[in-house]
Order: C-alpha cells, then structure tokens, then sequence
C-alpha cells in the first residue's frame, strides 16, 4: 500500500508540474483567485487541525490518535479536497485536452493515496470505520 501510494504522489507532482510549467494552474480571473485562496485556507485549516505530524510520502498513518475535529468533522480529506478545487479551478481556466488530462491524471494519483491512506488508517484506527460512516471522502454530503 505504501508503494502505491507513493505512486499516486508521483502521478499528482508530475500532472503539476506539467501543468506549472504550461502556466496553466493559476490566472488572473477574480473567480480563480478567490477559489484558489479558498482551497489554501481549507488546507491551512485542515493541515494547522492535523497536528505536528509529519507528511509522507508513501501512506503512513500516524500516532496520536484519530482526527475528526476541524474540517475533518465535514470530510475524511479535506487536504485531498483543497488540493482538487485547487487544480481544477486552475484547469477550467486553461481548458484543453491537455489540462484535462493532467487534471485527470492528478485526481486518479489522489484517488489512489485516498484509498490506501483508508485502508491503512481503517487498520491501524478500527473506529476509522464510524467515522467512514458519517462523514464522506472529499465532498461533503456527495462522495
């Protein structure tokens, strides 16, 4: 699990960097900015609520306990969430086949690090199942 979570990372810095690199993740449009500040003041929140622990690069639940306070009252990965509003406010913005393909490209790597980070955390924190069933992925209410 921790390999193909790594994998999905490596989908998700290169789609990025791609699109880094065709200057097509940011614009000047006043509806991009304002999604996009709202996307990192929704992963300031979620990363100040998560604590100190450390980020990895392949999944590894941490010590410390289960965190549902925060955002994490709404949705299991509010970080995963901020980081696709994020990119995909960025895509609609540079809309082509390419950008959509690099979107696509980054959401299937975070799909994959999504479902190992459960199946880990579902097995190192067994009431990460309640929590599974109150609260949805990434969209609250949705999925």
């Amino acid at each position: 699990m921790k390999l193909l979570s790594f994998v999905g990372l490596a989908a998700i810095v290169v789609a990025l960097l791609f699109l880094l690199r065709m200057q097509a993740l940011f614009s000047a449009a006043p509806w991009v900015i304002a999604l996009q500040v709202a996307a990192l003041l929704l992963m300031v929140w979620a990363r100040v609520t998560f604590g100190v622990r450390s980020f990895h690069p392949g999944a590894d639940p941490t010590a410390g306990g289960l965190v549902t306070r925060g955002p994490y009252r709404f949705v299991r990965h509010p970080i995963y969430a901020a980081i696709l509003l994020f990119l995909w406010v960025g895509i609609a913005a540079h809309w082509s086949p390419i950008t959509a393909s690099l979107g696509a490209l980054a959401t299937a790597g975070l799909l994959v690090r999504i479902f190992c980070e459960e199946k880990l955390v579902s097995a190192r924190y067994p009431e990460y199942r309640d929590c599974a069933r109150r609260t949805k992925r990434i969209v609250p209410g949705l999925w």
